[in-house]
């Protein structure tokens, strides 16, 4: 399989991110809104409207995938960060956790599918 084609079935497996996420309880494609369920739904949208553009215009996966993974890779950063910077009651609980495993989860899909969107657009712009 393509690196091209990795992409859009990516996106396409947003449907098995959200049977984990909303039958499992377990989410791993949009952590960073684990508290904002109707952001979450929003984002899943958002996935599929990504979906939609690559099979409409093929020629965008790469731009498409690099903007929506690289977004959510900055929003896992900020989410984590905020609450590692900003001092609450929480951080001095002892049972905080500063990392989730299904934001380690979410870096690692995530910015897989930003690597290969990157390298990709490399080759493009290189003419390899």
């Amino acid at each position: 399989m393509s690196v091209i084609r990795i992409l859009p079935w990516y996106y396409a497996a947003t449907v098995v991110f959200l049977l984990l996420d909303y039958v499992a309880g377990i989410n791993v494609r949009v952590a960073f809104l684990e508290s904002l369920p109707g952001a979450r739904i929003a984002y899943y949208a958002i996935c599929f409207a990504c979906l939609a553009l690559m099979i409409w215009r093929p020629a965008w996966t790469t731009l498409i995938a690099t903007f929506e993974s690289l977004t959510t890779l900055v929003a896992l950063i900020f989410s984590m960060a905020v609450r590692v910077v900003i001092p609450t009651d929480a951080i001095f609980a002892e049972n905080a956790s500063f990392v989730t495993s299904q934001e380690i989860i979410n870096f690692v899909i995530s910015g897989s599918m930003a690597y290969i969107a990157w390298i990709r657009g490399l080759k493009a712009l290189t003419g390899r």
